[in-house]
């Protein structure tokens, strides 16, 4: 199909290759002579946006174009909105690559008419989501926070404020679950605190101040900082627990604040946090999304660092409790110096300790902080802080619901498990060690998986269609006769894993660590996307 992008035409819908629209007779034209419309996305209060066909580049790729359509047509309002497709194309290109964010492909001026176009993501926006499956659970929100806080970070150290964080500005891509960013029409390039010509600026701003509700008060003001996207990112935290917009709930009339505490339910840290993102004053919030990053960290450790604080060993002493657990790859905190740490230093004192009794491996993810990975041959008490299974050397095992329940809770470590044989198809299981675990003959069949620990793990013949393995660390795993077709191994550390008569059919192993002897050893087709990014059995 051909679309007509005239904004006046009254039934835009072609057949495809019409010559002219059937309806106002504009030519239908390839955008500079590559970009054919096939249909509209949506519209804005200065443009609209369209899907389209790159036919200058093989397979004819899908693309966005954003076309510039004031509302109206006043000489000046043109040319704020002029500016404003400008900004974006300019933000967009100075930012530069990034897997979060759509890349600008092409930006131009035909017939008296400003496109940008832009990569397609093919996805479900979070609102879409909210409505398809229902509200976030808690653990899914920290999930969201950890994926969009280090980009926002990225944003800003590059003196960008988004200005229009909201559940349908950010798209969840469908090849491999990532969060994208998009829409950067609202966006300020530089924090500023005078106008240097009020009105002209005021102007301009009110065509991009951000959405009602999702934008806080400084933000409104026409003072955006960079804490604003802050709090918007909170709100929309808040539509993800609640599945409630900002419309529908309630303001305190005195301090307009957002009443949300009672809709949700989320743990007294969780609370805090978001409390703090939505505080009303910028001196009170968060100034950085490294800051609520920061906060958020200590939360796996929370159950351990209370434990560790109230249980006292009788018959064990600190010193030689410590030793132990040194000596078995399991790490401890002394409970009185915990007392008088903060966040941070807490963090630092387990990732310390964590590194001098990790194994020497690390799992592999390109352009994130490497998580150490401790010996999983001991578990910890809360009577001694060591071993609770010393004679036995059974795998602990968990039928599906087990393992749901405790991803859900925010366990993250399954090392050492017998999962052999569990129906874990199209479940979020990203970012979890499964060091060393049975998993012979699993369903995991569109799991997302991604940056999970498998070293050591035995995956013979498991269902992995599909599935998201995205900077996965598979080393030394066995993965003989697993059916890997479709999957997304891009970024995978596969090093010695065994892969004999593995299905890689249609698999994407672009930039994954692993040799041409164990790809000869898979299975593969014109389909599997090799190392390299090409295509192809060579």
């Amino acid at each position: 199909m051909s679309y007509c992008i005239n904004p006046t035409c009254p039934n835009p819908e072609n057949s495809a290759y019409s010559q002219r629209c059937q309806s106002c007779s504009s030519q239908l034209l390839l955008l500079r002579d590559r970009y054919r419309v096939i249909k509209p996305l949506g519209q804005g209060g200065f443009g609209a946006t369209f899907l389209a066909q790159d036919q200058a580049l093989p397979g004819e790729p899908s693309c966005v174009i954003k076309q510039l359509r004031p509302s109206e047509t006043a000489p000046q309002v043109l040319q704020m909105a002029r500016e404003l497709l400008e900004r974006e194309a300019v933000t967009l290109d100075r930012i530069g690559n990034h897997r979060q964010i759509p890349r600008l492909l092409d930006y131009f001026e035909e017939g008296e008419q400003f496109y940008l176009v832009q990569e397609y993501i093919h996805g479900a926006t979070l609102q879409q989501e909210v409505k398809r499956n229902g509200v976030f659970s808690e653990a899914r929100v920290n999930q969201f926070l950890s994926e969009l806080l280090p980009l926002l970070q990225y944003i800003h150290e590059r003196k960008v404020i988004h200005r229009d964080i909201k559940p349908t500005n950010i798209i969840r891509r469908a090849q491999d679950g990532t969060l994208v960013l998009i829409d950067f029409g609202a966006v300020k390039n530089q924090v500023s605190q005078t106008l240097a010509n009020p009105t002209e600026q005021t102007a301009l701003t009110a065509y991009a101040i951000g959405t009602p509700g999702f934008a806080p008060p400084e933000q409104m003001a026409m003072r955006p900082v960079f804490a604003s996207d802050i709090y918007a990112v909170g709100v929309t935290c808040i539509y993800l627990l609640s599945g409630k917009p900002p419309k529908d709930l309630d303001y305190n009339q005195t301090t307009g604040e957002m009443m949300w505490e009672r809709l949700v339910q989320t743990s007294d840290h969780l609370t805090v946090v978001l409390r703090k993102m939505l505080e009303i004053s910028v001196r009170n919030r968060y100034q950085s999304a490294q800051e609520v990053f920061t906060a958020l960290q200590l939360e796996p450790y929370l159950d351990s660092l209370a434990q560790s604080m109230l249980v006292q060993p009788s018959t064990v002493s600190k010193e030689r409790m410590s030793e132990n657990c040194e000596e078995s790859g399991v790490f401890s905190i002394n409970p009185t110096a915990v007392s008088g740490l903060g966040v941070a230093q807490v963090r630092s004192a387990i990732l310390a300790r964590q590194a001098k009794t990790a194994e020497t491996t690390a799992t592999y993810a390109v352009g994130t902080e490497p998580t150490v990975v401790t010996k999983p041959t001991t578990l910890v008490s809360t009577h001694t802080g060591c071993n609770t299974d010393q004679n036995s050397k059974t795998p602990r095992r968990l039928d599906t619901q087990g393992v749901l329940r405790d991803y859900l809770k925010g366990k993250r470590d399954f090392a050492l498990y017998n999962l052999s044989m569990l129906n874990l198809q199209d479940v979020d299981l990203s970012e979890t060690n499964f060091h060393s675990s049975q998993l012979v003959k699993t369903n995991l069949q569109g799991a997302n998986l991604y940056n999970s620990n498998f070293a050591k793990a035995s995956l013979n013949r498991a269902n992995l269609r599909d599935a998201n393995l995205s900077k996965a660390y598979l080393s030394h795993a066995d993965l003989e006769g697993a059916d890997l077709r479709g999957s997304d191994l891009s970024y995978a550390y596969l090093n010695d894993a065994n892969l004999q008569g593995a299905n890689l059919c249609g698999a994407n192993l672009t930039g994954a660590k692993i040799s041409q002897e164990q790809l000869a050893l898979a299975k593969m087709n014109w389909m599997t996307v090799r190392p390299s990014g090409r295509r192809g059995l060579l």
